[in-house]
């Protein structure tokens, strides 16, 4: 094979262009982060512009090392992070306002007012979501109401809205096409995940009008060719998923009941379902897990918006660290967490809580701790929370034996360990981590015939290591009690 496939991950600090081969090697990484922008307290913006611009410089960087190479790209796959809102001018390409980011809160209020109205029960049923600022649809309605002449455009046509995925194939493509795949539709709080379409009642709810909407393919389709002016080139788009549903893709869990937690800015935890859409009696989502030839696969999903993005918040906001790689000897170097405990509510609980106005909090400081302690509290504080999330599973009726867990934290053998051992399973690390690209370019592969079925991309799967549970029931137990005790002092219901 002298071809590879680009994979696009634009994901919540950074945009990153990879190469794969036809084994699912990676062969070619360049990475670029992006600025984030908090306005306010709990508002989370990014520039549609600025990820536009970084994402054109690494696809670049991508195509002239294949070229290199002396080889072509076969397809490019898009994953991107989920529910970040974009709106954008159908005329100029001109984003209207900044992107609101999945992680942004302003929308609580408007949550609060149609949840109080009596409608969540009735989104629920037809989305699998809660009523919560995390969705795009809200943060729709909010430019559409706070964006100078934004609804009166809209409503004449001249506006498009996009997930980050739309948005990329709309500027890769030249403005010819206006197109998401099922996974991201289903996380807008106005695609019925049942009847696999946009639904009248929840526009109407949200008075958001249909022109603003892209077409809803599947995962593995023609999104359209890059504009050979862009690129030099005319390169099928053919794979586009969200990045979790990407990582469950990139992870081969494609059997109903295997189980994958991702750990990248947030930490996600997706089980396949099969073609039953499972309701959750623990305040778990109901998604799309993919969309392939018509046929509609479905998950189950606990949401945690804290993980890595906390490890950044070590680097860049407290200067304890330099790198990320420094916390697995930091952690390693206590005996215990010495009683630290870390609530990173930075902007809000997720899953199991779906609490938006909780805030982040400290517990258990004393004149002895210092930066190894409020390391080992924030690496531990991710392992509570995937706890909290399979302990919902648990309780819905379902019950894994192994974890698969991908995305850059898991590089770190403290974290993985620790994680064994709090969840008591054995949890398995493959030997590509960066699966959620990994997933969009076995998309765009399937398309375009590089890969043959789900089966074929199921043998590629390898193990790079297992970690298996080595934790006394009683120390597991004094844990977890303190820290759920941590997390009830921060719920604003608490």
């Amino acid at each position: 094979m002298n071809q590879y496939i680009l994979s696009i991950d634009q994901g919540t600090t950074s945009s990153r262009a990879m190469l794969f081969d036809e084994d699912g090697h990676a062969a070619f990484t360049a990475q670029q982060e992006f600025t984030q922008f908090f306005p306010r307290g709990g508002w989370v913006e990014h520039n549609p512009e600025e990820i536009w611009t970084k994402t054109l410089d690494v696809v670049q960087q991508a195509l002239e090392h294949a070229s290199l190479a002396g080889r072509q790209i076969a397809a490019i796959g898009i994953t991107n992070q989920r529910e970040t809102t974009v709106v954008w001018d159908r005329s100029s390409g001109e984003p209207v306002y900044n992107a609101i980011v999945w992680q942004d809160r302003r929308t609580a209020d408007f949550c609060e007012e149609l949840r109080a109205q009596g409608h969540e029960a009735s989104v629920s049923a037809k989305t699998g979501l809660l009523l919560d600022p995390y969705f795009s649809g809200t943060k729709i309605n909010w430019i559409l109401e706070n964006v100078k002449g934004a609804r009166a455009r809209a409503e004449k046509g001249e506006l498009a809205f996009g997930t980050i995925d739309s948005f990329l194939i709309w500027r890769l493509t030249g403005g010819k096409s206006h197109a998401t795949d099922a996974t991201n539709a289903s996380r807008t709080l106005m695609f019925n995940i049942h009847e696999q379409c946009w639904d009248s009642e929840l526009l109407e709810l949200l008075s958001i009008p249909d022109s603003l909407l892209p077409e809803v393919l599947d995962c593995a389709a023609d999104f359209g060719t890059t504009s050979k002016d862009l690129l030099d080139a005319e390169i099928p788009i053919a794979g586009v998923a969200g990045d979790q549903q990407a990582a469950l893709i990139g992870q081969a869990c494609f059997e109903p009941g295997m189980i994958k937690s991702t750990y990248g800015t947030g930490c996600f935890m997706m089980l396949n379902t099969g073609e039953q859409a499972l309701s959750s009696s623990n305040k778990l989502l109901t998604t799309v897990g993919y969309r392939l030839a018509g046929k509609t696969t479905y998950a189950l999903e606990g949401s945690i918006f804290v993980a890595g993005a906390a490890v950044q918040w070590l680097r860049d906001g407290l200067g304890i660290i330099d790198s990320a790689e420094q916390t697995e000897t930091m952690a390693a170097s206590l005996d215990s967490n010495q009683g630290v405990y870390l609530v990173p509510a930075f902007t809000g609980l997720g899953a199991p809580h779906w609490d938006p106005d909780a805030r982040g909090a400290i517990f258990g400081i004393t004149r002895d701790t210092g930066p190894a302690q409020l390391v080992r509290a924030t690496l531990e504080s991710v392992c509570y929370q995937t706890f909290d999330l399979l302990e919902a599973k648990r309780r819905d009726g379902l019950t894994p034996t192994r974890l698969r867990v991908d995305g850059g934290m898991v590089q770190n053998n403290w974290l993985c360990q620790f994680l064994s051992n709090l969840l008591n399973i054995v949890v398995e690390r493959p030997a590509q981590t960066e699966t959620t690209a990994l997933g969009a370019a076995y998309l765009a592969g399937l398309q375009v015939g590089i890969f043959s079925s789900l089966e074929d991309i199921a043998g590629r799967w390898q193990a790079d290591r297992e970690f298996d549970p080595s934790m006394e029931n009683s120390t597991r137990n004094l844990l977890l009690a303190d820290w759920h005790e941590a997390v009830i002092k921060v719920k604003t219901n608490g």
